[in-house]
């Protein structure tokens, strides 16, 4: 990393409407100090919470008075007035950059024209950290265009160009707050510093967003490597505030993973993130309950139609494994996780055909739920649901507690510790190769993994391994700090590799990324804002 003293020591300015700051806006804000600057000036227009010590306060309107705020129609964000504020801050300043509150400061700014700002793509310039000279064309042109919140971009392509002139025309122009997303953000930057010529100043994108948008669940991941990404050529790194916020929320609570870069980072500069916490979705939720919002009385609310209960689908159509599900009581059915309606779909080809199936995790209630593993086990009503279902399949049960009584001709039952790998390996070797693999066991990260690394290698090609329940483990079993299982194939995923903290897991994992087709997660009862609780993967 360069170590040459800067040039100058630029003043850092940001935006914070008001209000309390969560720990992501402490962490920015706070990088900025510790990396050497000074001044660091958060303006602002109601009371704050939270803001970290060194910190300048400045009045914003002092810079755009506080009137009606543009906002974004879709999304309610102020992400208008924020734009319009970091170009008349810029233009009212001198030796001063613009900094999103989402932009962590890995060294100190500093630029020998006055010119700081970076590609984000190859396609735009993204304004999340600005700097510009106060003779700038672009800051001119950026000021002008501006003025008009009717303006029309001819930067999104002449067939929407004509659609805004004709409404114009007809008498309904449309506002900027109706237009795209980052219609007076990063795409008018960029299309000002291409007419202006001052794109040749562009840094490049691994200066100011090494890890872009579409890669940003990779920060919040535990035991991603992201040193690929962050180079000695860069100076932030963009956190993508709102998708952020909200993924943390959803997924870890409102408290990022400590083995995630975020999670790193906050130690690193000694950010406490349950002090100032995101709220989680629960807390929203309950929040939202305990003030519920009245519909205006001469707006009568809409009907609503009560769900179908499962009981009335009985019957229809082909045999159902939902049906079946609910009569031999197995969670997987739609008293509980729902399952059997993506099996359905999956397993019905397979329904009369003579495979060979394995199920991990044979009745609720074991060691996962602080019982012994020598346990007096009682049903499998699972089993009894695949023999049903599948009316050739030779069954395959695995547990750590006793189920040889369970006796069906097509039934085979393995005893084994899901710990155990060595044990892991010796059923592996007793067990037919594999139509269908399904892991509801302990839940223990540790164990679905072992359970992968040893079986998959069984499941034949054309094959599925499908491991349930990701979003729960069990305390008493869950090795602390170890990466779950869903966030290895959500970096999959996204990715195309596993990550562990665990080097030697992850090398395990990539070796037999060569003999998957694809790999799927799903989130609990199929609703993409609840936490991931299901992945099919599926055998080359």
């Amino acid at each position: 990393m360069p170590t040459a003293k800067p040039t100058k020591d630029y003043t850092i300015a940001a935006l914070w409407m008001q209000g309390p700051l969560s720990f992501l806006e402490q962490l920015c804000l706070k990088s900025f100090l510790d990396a050497g600057h000074r001044n660091v000036v958060l303006y602002h227009y109601g009371e704050l919470q939270n803001v970290p010590d060194g910190i300048q306060l400045a009045d914003a309107n002092e810079i755009l008075p506080q009137e009606n705020f543009l906002k974004h129609e879709r999304t309610g964000s102020p992400a208008l007035h924020s734009d319009l504020f970091r170009y008349h801050m810029l233009a009212k300043s001198r030796d001063t950059i613009w900094a999103d509150t989402d932009a962590y400061c890995v060294r100190q700014f500093d630029t020998p024209n006055g010119h700081f700002y970076g590609w984000e793509s190859p396609h735009h310039v993204n304004g999340g950290v600005l700097g510009l000279p106060h003779d700038s064309d672009t800051l001119a042109a950026l000021l002008d265009w501006t003025t008009d919140e009717y303006a029309i971009p001819p930067y999104y392509g002449p067939d929407y160009e004509a659609e805004l002139t004709a409404k114009r025309d007809a008498g309904t122009p449309v506002h900027a707050g109706e237009q795209p997303w980052g219609v007076w953000g990063p795409h008018l930057v960029t299309h000002c510093l291409q007419q202006t010529g001052e794109i040749r100043h562009a840094l490049p994108q691994e200066a100011l967003y090494p890890i872009g948008f579409k890669q940003r669940r990779l920060m919040m991941r535990p035991g991603v490597d992201t040193s690929g990404y962050i180079t000695e050529n860069t100076y932030s790194i963009h956190l993508y505030g709102r998708r952020v916020r909200e993924f943390i929320s959803d997924r870890y609570d409102g408290i990022p993973h400590p083995d995630s870069l975020i999670g790193k980072l906050l130690t690193q500069h000694d950010i406490d993130p349950t002090l100032a916490p995101i709220r989680s979705r629960k807390d929203r939720d309950a929040a939202k309950k305990e003030t519920p919002v009245a519909a205006p009385a001469e707006t009568p609310a809409h009907p609503v139609t009560p769900p179908l209960p499962a009981a009335e689908k009985a019957g229809r159509g082909q045999v159902n494994l939902t049906d079946l599900a609910d009569a031999y009581g197995s969670d997987k059915g739609s008293v509980k996780h729902r399952y059997t309606e993506l099996y359905q779909m999956l397993f019905l080809p397979y329904r009369n055909r003579s495979i060979d199936f394995l199920e991990m995790g044979l009745q609720i209630g074991g060691p996962e739920h602080g019982k012994s593993p020598d346990r007096t086990t009682t049903d499998a009503p699972s089993i009894r649901m695949w023999l049903e279902y599948f009316t050739k399949a030779r069954i395959n049960g695995l547990d750590v507690s006793d189920f040889s009584w369970f006796e069906d001709p097509r039934f085979t039952f393995h005893r084994c510790d899901m710990g155990d790998r060595a044990k892991l390996a010796e059923v592996a070797a007793d067990l037919p190769a594999l139509d269908i693999a399904i892991d509801d066991a302990s839940h223990a990260s540790h164990h679905q993994q072992n359970a992968f690394l040893e079986l998959f290698p069984k499941v034949k090609s054309g094959g599925l391994y499908i491991i349930e329940d990701l979003r729960w483990q069990p305390d008493e079993m869950e090795i602390p700090g170890i990466t779950k299982t869903a966030a290895m194939f959500q970096a999959y995923a996204e990715t195309g590799a596993f990550a562990h903290v665990d080097p030697k897991v992850a090398e395990e994992f990539n070796a037999q990324r060569i003999d998957i087709s694809g790999s799927f997660v799903f989130q609990a009862k199929f609703q993409k804002r609840r936490k991931d609780q299901v992945v099919v993967i599926h055998k080359r």
